[in-house]
């Protein structure tokens, strides 16, 4: 009897060989001037497209977005040129790839914006870390964005959605998720505006809103999907309180409305459940919500990603670690494999060596003959 994870799916148009998709994963390993994906990330990718989908790593959608050292953009034909060459690669291969939509928000640093302060919903410091050039520095006070700035960030995800269309890509993923831009201004502790994006519920999720009636201008809504993290608790400054949950429900009840290819959630990061207004069964909380296709994400092993999706409780799950080090990974979940460790010392390095590097089942099969 075929395993739940490795029976094909359909994201309306859009036909998966299997229900195992990559999860989105920085790497760092776009060190160039201009962010921009090269060959390498092109053989990293296509050498994983025997997942049912890719997601790729978060690409930032605008200079202001940037966060992180050596991440690819989507906001210049430079990076839209990469990046074409990894949707080719992974194409070439049978695979299917989204590109994941980033801003980072109050996560950056001065160090990316000559001196500039980033920017966010209110100037809140997360009291946090973030990766420069220079190694990991302290957050700081970000500058609060005016409602002109807002309006830019949208129309600056639905340039880079488009862009990542001309790339070649299957579709978008909006990272809404994880204590970035957007799942700041969800949050009413990071979140303390007074205007039409603070202040109650439907208010400070109305940015995630516009920035999918935005998108779906250029990309039809059953290609875009959208990632959130509704029980994320002291990570990246976000706390959960009394509201959090609400507004989540709040939202993908709403999400209901757009017929997204998919939506993303994550099970917590960390334990929760000693903690007041936390939802520690993410996928139980929303399947019954949630109508169209689910993803769910965040610690899970084959034979629990198995059983999640045999239960009902969604349709998809995502792996990130595990498919660093195993590059084969349905295959291997066929098989019933033994899985490789990952190094976690080359996770965010730069080169090949912890990247592409990392042996198929039959390499290393063919390896061991060679030996014998």
């Amino acid at each position: 009897m075929a395993q739940p994870l490795l029976k094909p799916i359909k994201l309306h148009d859009l036909e998966l060989k299997n229900r195992v998709v990559m999860a989105p994963m920085t790497r760092s390993r776009a060190d160039n001037p201009g962010n921009v994906a090269t060959d390498l990330i092109a053989t990293y990718y296509a050498q994983r497209a025997g997942a049912g989908l890719i997601i790729s790593e978060g690409s930032q959608i605008s200079e202001q977005a940037i966060g992180y050292i050596n991440t690819p953009g989507i906001y210049t034909q430079d990076q839209v040129a990469g990046w074409r060459k990894v949707t080719n690669a992974v194409h070439a291969k049978g695979g299917k790839i989204f590109l994941q939509l980033w801003h980072v928000g109050r996560m950056s640093h001065p160090d990316f914006h000559n001196g500039e302060l980033p920017v966010a919903p209110s100037p809140i410091n997360p009291n946090d870390k973030s990766y420069t050039p220079q190694g990991f520095k302290d957050t700081v006070t970000p500058r609060e964005l005016t409602l002109e700035d807002i309006s830019q960030i949208v129309q600056d995800f639905k340039n880079a959605a488009k862009n990542a269309i001309d790339a070649g890509f299957d579709g978008v993923e909006v990272h809404a998720s994880n204590g970035y831009l957007l799942h700041q201004f969800f949050v009413s502790t990071a979140n303390v505006r007074t205007d039409e994006y603070g202040r109650s519920i439907e208010n400070r999720a109305r940015i995630l809103f516009e920035v999918l009636d935005a998108i779906k201008q250029v990309v039809p809504a059953e290609r875009v999907g959208v990632r959130l993290n509704p029980s994320l608790h002291n990570s990246f400054g976000i706390t959960l309180n009394e509201e959090s949950i609400p507004t989540f429900d709040y939202i993908v009840e709403k999400l209901n409305n757009y017929n997204l290819a998919y939506l993303h959630l994550s099970e917590p990061f960390t334990n929760v459940s000693a903690v007041p207004y936390a939802e520690p069964h993410i996928a139980k909380r929303y399947r019954p919500i949630y109508k169209g296709n689910l993803i769910i994400n965040a610690g899970f092993k084959q034979e629990s990603g198995n059983k999640v999706i045999e239960e009902g409780d969604a349709d998809m799950v995502a792996f990130g670690v595990p498919f660093i080090s195993n590059p084969d990974l349905p295959k291997r979940f066929e098989l019933y494999a033994e899985l490789a460790e990952a190094d976690k010392n080359t996770f965010y390095s730069t080169g090949p060596e912890g990247y592409t590097d990392y042996p198929t089942l039959e390499e290393e099969q063919n390896e061991e003959e060679a030996r014998a």
